[in-house]
């Protein structure tokens, strides 16, 4: 292939990516964006079950506090383009953003597609370049500055300025295969080990019967050990979702980032689920008293499928070490206070996550060697990061994919800012 004629290659066609093109475009630079894929934002059609949450209206320093410790890297990106400027994008090109309960915004209509199709008509509108089946290579590079990119096969494109933004390893099979990190890698940059995030965990008991089962208003508590020292980490109320190989839902998917990093770090992890997480053990203990003194010829079974799911009352007896055809008013004191354990802490022993099943990539291109003023490497200049390739990862709630797009949008802005442009 011929040079491009651009004055930035973006390599990437994600959200970040596609930000970044606009934002260079919109400054009236020429912009050359790559896809391996026959298609832009695979990964984002598939974003909140194609409802796409785009953001969060909560404060900055909240936002901060929900990555993995280090989202206060993002401050200068949210200074140029947070959720107010995000909404703004949208309503603009015809796209009504609404914000719905704890915070998340999706579109009012038409979900990630009608997000997708904003954004490419921009591209578009634009003049941005766009090549879809384009695999790099690699970055070249000479007098440590970027001087374009090498494809696959053969060919490059030249350009002095590249953004990175190819993704994480999650979801592979939307083209996140990892290849960013290598060429980063290649140039110098250190990558942090890549984990799942945003995904189930697998458990030490699976229980194939329970697999698609809700369990609402219940608390999930980590446990695990560091250095000799037991540690706890508490989730909110919410749900969980029982999976044929382990659980998931939101408290799950919230926090298996960090759980990926402590598995990784060699640290024992045990999960304890709260079914009740709104009665002290004393108050269910009466309760219970109650209700088995209300009826004690009936099956401890059916008296359990009153305080939870009957799917799980079966599997619930067992675990308790309780015969649940055994009737009510046979069980005794022993038996009743293994019930009120376990439903305050129904514990599993945690094997890990898989990144085939993870939305979000943990781990990636340090942050060490990222200026947070421009997204542009420490390393080489004209190179820069945008996306989920960079080491930081959230919860779940909009905040993984607005900071793709204020680290697109930065790193478009610095990379279309002086210097450097085109290399012939």
């Amino acid at each position: 292939m011929k040079a491009s004629g651009a004055d930035i290659i973006v390599i990437g066609a994600g959200p970040a990516g596609m930000m970044a093109a606009i934002r260079a475009g919109r400054m009236g630079r020429r912009v050359l964006l790559l896809e391996r894929n026959a298609s832009c934002g695979k990964k984002l059609l598939l974003s909140g079950k194609g409802r796409c949450n785009l953001s969060n209206a909560c404060s900055r320093e909240e936002f901060f506090r929900r990555f993995s410790g280090q989202g206060a890297f993002l401050r200068n990106a949210l200074d140029k383009f947070y959720y107010p400027e995000l909404t703004a994008f949208f309503a603009e090109r015809g796209l009504e953003l609404a914000v719905e309960r704890q915070g998340r915004i999706f579109p009012r209509s038409g979900g990630a597609s009608g997000v997708l199709h904003v954004l490419f008509a921009e591209l578009k509108k634009l003049g941005v370049q766009t090549v879809f089946g384009c695999r790099v290579r690699g970055i070249e590079t000479a007098g440590g500055r970027a001087r374009g990119v090498a494809l696959h096969g053969s060919g490059r494109f030249a350009a002095g300025k590249v953004i990175l933004a190819s993704g994480g390893v999650s979801y592979a099979f939307t083209g996140s295969s990892g290849d960013g990190h290598e060429m980063a890698r290649s140039l110098g940059h250190d990558i942090t080990p890549l984990l799942p995030a945003l995904a189930p965990l697998r458990t030490a008991r699976q229980y194939p019967s329970l697999d698609g089962l809700l369990l609402k208003n219940v608390k999930a508590v980590f446990f695990f050990t560091v250095k000799g020292k037991k540690k706890r980490l508490e989730s909110p109320v919410g749900e969980i979702v029982f999976h044929s190989r382990g659980i998931g839902g939101a408290l799950i998917l919230s926090i298996s980032g960090r759980i990926s990093r402590l598995l990784a770090e060699g640290a024992k992890v045990d999960l304890e689920i709260d079914l009740k997480p709104g009665l002290e053990r004393a108050v269910l203990e009466a309760r219970l008293l109650r209700e088995f003194g209300s009826a004690p010829g009936s099956r401890i079974e059916k008296i359990l499928c009153a305080l939870m799911p009957a799917r799980l009352a079966a599997v619930f007896c067992r675990e308790c070490g309780v015969e649940c055809r055994k009737q009510a008013g046979q069980i005794t004191s022993a038996e009743r206070g293994r019930i009120v354990e376990h439903m305050k802490s129904f514990t599993f022993g945690i094997k890990g996550a898989s990144l085939e099943e993870a939305m979000v990539t943990c781990g990636g291109v340090s942050l060490k060697q990222i200026d947070p003023r421009s997204m542009e490497s420490r390393l080489v200049k004209g190179l820069y990061f945008a996306g989920e390739i960079i080491d930081l990862d959230a919860d779940t709630g909009g905040f993984n994919l607005q900071a793709a797009f204020s680290t697109g949008y930065l790193a478009g802005e610095s990379a279309a800012s002086g210097g450097e442009g085109n290399v012939r």
